[in-house]
This record gives structure tokens, C-alpha cells and sequence, in this order.
């Protein structure tokens, strides 16, 4: 998952206060790090798979309005933070619906801001059905590389407001507290290291009037010197971040649903006028791309990702974001994510690219970057 400003995708790659220097006298070296490196090859390449994130220059949008007798409530353009934020725009959606006395809400879609909209809809006391065209795992939610990243294709930086900032704080607080608790085997929801190989520090990017919109959604960063990390870089930056496993999360949200009474019932709905014919007095739109045409945000475009996924590997148990600096890794950073189904290496976004099809182009850059990177790491 990837960020459309460039801007806020500086904050991923910098740690505050640190330059490029060495260890302070006086403290000695840490004991290098031991990692198993990915067997990457095109022979362990088990799929490709694309998703297209639906973004919004301006961010996602979480408001109600009333169309004849029903309420609805939009909770969508969630770019590539979808399954980070979901919980907390979620849980907004919800207490706008309970201006509506009846509690009946019907939810169209079955992507992760669905579900989990859903869910929060059902902790305050709603009846829910979830209206959708498909479900897990043919949804774009499916087709995450999942780790934490509440920033990602979300909002351009010249888009920023005060209010979008702060209704943003209070989703990704709540979503990354539930998520916390959500950790384990039952959800797939686990804690791991992610290492960002780099040849430079660089010094922290400060902007008094746009503030850091991940403070506080992040644990503390470590610079690793040259001998303490096993990376073809000088430097790596390690930090404590959250995997989700889309396979195992989403088919435990369908469940939740199901376990709190609710329904999920296969169906398209064309335009705004069909909503009429169902019974539920509040509709939560958490459509996504489907917006665009559903209710006309012309605003809504995709963000295309893709991901190539490897044999699984059992030993490998961190995250990797970024490659090694040189010609073969160009354009937008790649990143490895282990996972159940398989080791996942993703690193594309193309923007208002609307085509399912595989990017050959992409997946060389991105599987040859990973095969250059563990190659060298394992020559160490």
C-alpha cells in the first residue's frame, strides 16, 4: 500500500531528530540482526493479482444526507488506508446513524470499510444487512498487502484542513486501537518488524501548519548502523509496525457479522433511486470506486496496485519497505510483507489506471528489485 503525496510519503522514510552519523562515543554496537532472506525467484512466483484503491485528492468522505425518506451515510475513498482505518470511519458512520430512531441500517458492500462498518453499526444496537456484488475474496480489500499504513493514498497534501486532519486523527486513534486488540491467530492480525534498508538518513521534513498526521499511529523507530543490520545498505531504520492477513481478517469479519445476526445478501444497485426498495431506513454507502458511478463523485479515481506473491517461506518473519537504492528500483518504493498465503511483494501505484490486467512492466521491476535485494543480502 502506497501513498499518492509525496509529502507524507517523506514522513515513512525519515526519523526524527537523526542524521547520518555514526553512534555516539562511549556506546557500543548492538549485536547484528539475523534474518532469513526471501528466496525470491521468478520460479517461486505462485500469482499476480491487481486492485484498484479508490482515492480522492480531497480524502475519504464521511458524511450523511437524506435521499426521500432514508438516511444515507457516506463512508468511502479510503485510497490504500482502507484496512487500516476502517474501524474508526466505521465507528463515525455509525454515530451519524443513530440520528435515524429506527434501528434498521442497511450497508452496501462487503470490502473491509463494509464490514467493519457493519460491526460498529451492530455494537450500538442496529439490525444490519450488507448489500454487495461480491464478498471476500473477490473484493479489492482481498488484494491488499495489508500492513499498517493509515496514510496511504489517501489525500493530496494541498488538500489538507484542519477539520479533514483532525475527523482523520480520531479514525486512525480508534482503528489502531482496535486493531491492537484484535491481534492473533482468530483475526490474523499480528505485530512484526519492518526494516527499511536505506544508504542515508535524511533529516526530518516539519511543516508547523500540516502536521504529521501519523504522530502518535506508530511505534518509535531505531537506526541500525553499518554491522548491526544484514541489508546491502549502510543504513536500515527498524521498526515495530502491524500485518494484517486479508485472507484470514476478512473471512473473521463475515463471520462477526453473521454471529451478531446480520446478513449479507448478493446484490447491484444501479442508481440512487434503487435504495428506495429496500426496507432499511439508513444506508451506509461504503462502496468505494462504485461511488463514482453510484451517487457521481467524479472525483474518485483508482489507484492501480498489483502484487506478485512467492511460495511461502515459513522463516521469514519481517517486513521489508524499500529496495537498495540503485537503477533496477526506480519510481516507488517495493515492499515485502510475509504472509499464510505466501510472501507478498508489492510496489505499484498508478494512478487513474483503470485496466484488472497485470502490468508486466511492474511486476519485473518489483520481483527483480526483491530478487536484487535478498541476492545481496544473502552475499553478506
Amino acid at each position: 500500500m502506497f501513498l499518492a503525496s509525496s509529502g507524507i510519503a517523506a514522513a515513512g522514510f525519515v526519523l526524527g531528530g537523526c542524521a547520518a552519523r555514526g553512534r555516539p562515543a562511549g556506546i557500543p554496537p548492538r549485536a547484528p540482526v539475523r534474518l532469513a532472506p526471501v528466496h525470491a525467484s521468478w520460479e517461486r512466483i505462485i500469482r499476480t493479482t491487481v486492485g484498484l484503491r479508490p482515492h480522492r485528492d480531497g480524502g475519504f468522505v464521511l458524511a450523511a444526507a437524506r435521499l426521500n425518506d432514508k438516511l444515507i451515510i457516506h463512508n468511502y475513498g479510503h485510497g490504500g488506508a482502507g484496512m487500516s482505518i476502517s474501524w474508526g470511519t466505521g465507528a463515525a458512520a455509525a454515530d451519524l446513524a443513530l440520528a435515524q430512531p429506527v434501528r434498521r441500517a442497511a450497508v452496501i458492500g462487503c470490502g473491509v470499510v463494509g464490514l467493519t462498518a457493519a460491526r460498529q453499526l451492530q455494537r450500538r444496537g442496529f439490525d444490519v444487512t450488507i448489500y454487495a456484488m461480491a464478498v471476500p475474496p473477490d473484493v479489492t480489500s482481498s488484494m491488499s498487502l495489508a500492513g499498517f499504513t493509515p496514510t496511504s493514498g489517501l489525500i493530496e497534501v494541498d488538500r489538507r484542513t484542519p477539520e479533514w486532519d483532525a475527523q482523520f486523527s480520531r479514525a486512525a486513534a480508534i482503528a489502531y486501537r482496535q486493531l491492537q486488540l484484535l491481534v492473533g491467530a482468530g483475526y490474523g492480525v499480528s505485530w512484526l518488524h519492518q526494516y527499511a534498508p536505506m544508504q542515508e538518513i535524511r533529516p526530518p521534513q516539519t511543516s508547523s501548519d500540516r502536521p504529521n498526521l501519523e504522530a502518535g499511529l506508530q511505534t518509535e523507530r531505531e537506526v541500525l548502523q553499518p554491522g548491526e543490520h544484514p541489508f546491502p545498505t549502510k543504513f536500515a531504520i527498524r521498526r515495530t509496525t502491524l500485518r494484517i492477513e486479508p485472507s484470514i481478517y476478512l473471512e473473521a469479519l463475515m463471520r462477526d457479522v453473521k454471529l451478531f445476526g446480520g446478513a449479507i445478501v448478493i446484490r447491484k444497485f444501479d442508481t440512487p433511486r434503487d435504495l428506495a426498495a429496500i426496507a432499511e431506513p439508513v444506508v451506509v454507502n461504503c462502496t468505494g470506486l462504485g461511488s463514482r458511478e453510484l451517487f457521481g463523485d467524479t472525483e474518485l479515481v483508482p489507484l492501480k496496485g498489483q502484487l506478485t506473491v512467492l511460495v511461502p517461506q515459513a522463516d521469514v518473519d519481517y517486513q521489508t519497505s524499500g529496495g537498495v537504492n540503485l537503477p533496477s528500483t526506480p519510481g516507488i518504493g517495493i515492499h515485502m510483507m510475509p504472509r499464510g498465503d505466501g510472501i507478498v511483494l508489492g510496489g505499484t501505484s498508478q494512478r487513474d489506471v483503470w485496466t484488472m490486467e497485470p502490468d508486466d512492466a511492474e511486476r519485473k521491476r518489483v520481483v527483480g528489485g526483491h530478487i536484487e535485494l535478498f541476492s545481496r543480502m544473502r552475499a553478506r
